[in-house]
């Protein structure tokens, strides 16, 4: 990045001389060194201040394949590298909500995780993230350091967390993310290895191959139930910014509170036609191990009188 900013810098300098040395009504002349000058600023714009990159993510590996910090069987780490590449690039999709059912993953091109190293210890990759969007405003979401750090809380959860936190977390992502996630882990399990990722100030680390081969479990299809249950009730009351609904059952005193998905362009309806109204109303449900059923509304045409 430094070796960019300081091309871009002096090509910056060079332009400006040429511009300066050209007569001003030589329009033609000068048009090509301007219209060139115009686009190296914009490039130039487009870098993260220097000095305030971020930090590289690295993700090491131990067990099988890997022989100490000396090297790592060449098949394990190219297989390795492309799957932790789909996750960080499906993540960001994910959180975007540009992520289909199939395809290509949208912006894996524009956002690429690129090897500049290897990582210290252990042997693994450092990642170079891409650059911020708009330096501008360094106080905004990065979506790619939010990436890595969604993905490093995801490995502590599934290693070390409870199926309500492991459901809180997953219960919006898309099913493609998910079963990523899942493809990566067992992948490590299929090669006897674990692995451990640090960025910034967070770090998690695999154990051993017991401790990956059950977090890899808990992000299998025979894990997470999924299901559509239809309730007889009353809506109490939606909030349409937060996309959250509370439905009192009538078959009983509880209260299902649950998201309203994304895809729905106006939850405030649900208020307007249904508060306090008997429907039956089909929701969709997520269930991870013996953890408790997370519901979500997925369309008001699951709505009925």
């Amino acid at each position: 990045m430094n070796n960019l900013y300081t091309s871009l810098i002096s090509e910056i300098h060079e332009l400006e001389q040429i511009i300066s040395a050209i007569p001003a009504e030589n329009v033609i002349d000068r048009m090509s060194f301007e219209t060139r000058l115009k686009t190296v600023k914009e490039e130039l714009a487009r870098l993260p201040p220097q000095g305030a990159e971020a930090a590289p993510a690295c993700l090491t590996f131990r067990g099988k394949p890997v022989f100490g910090a000396h090297g790592i069987l060449a098949d394990f780490g190219t297989k390795a590298a492309t799957l932790f590449s789909d996750v960080f690039s499906m993540v960001i999709s994910d959180t975007n909500e540009t992520l289909s059912d199939s395809g290509p993953i949208p912006g894996k091109d524009a956002l690429p995780l690129i090897i500049t190293g290897t990582a210290v210890g252990s042997f693994g990759f450092e990642f170079e993230l891409p650059p911020k969007e708009n330096s501008l405003f360094p106080d905004l979401v990065d979506p790619a350091e939010d990436a890595i750090k969604k993905i490093e809380n995801l490995f502590r959860l599934a290693a070390e967390g409870s199926d309500d936190d492991i459901t809180e977390q997953i219960a919006d992502m898309h099913h493609r993310t998910i079963t990523k996630i899942h493809e990566f882990l067992n992948f490590m399990v299929q090669q006897e290895a674990w692995c451990g990722l640090e960025f910034g100030d967070t770090f998690f680390r695999f154990m051993d191959l017991k401790q990956i081969k059950y977090a890899a479990s808990r992000f299998s299809d025979n894990n997470i139930q999924k299901y559509e249950e239809p309730c007889k009730g009353k809506f109490q009351g939606v909030l349409p910014i937060n996309r959250i609904f509370e439905f009192k059952l009538s078959t009983q005193d509880d209260v299902i509170r649950g998201k309203i998905d994304r895809t729905i362009d106006k939850p405030e309806v649900i208020n307007q036609k249904w508060l306090n109204n008997p429907v039956t109303a089909k929701f969709h449900v997520m269930k991870i191990g013996q953890g408790h059923p997370r519901y979500a509304l997925m369309s008001l045409n699951d709505i009925s009188n």
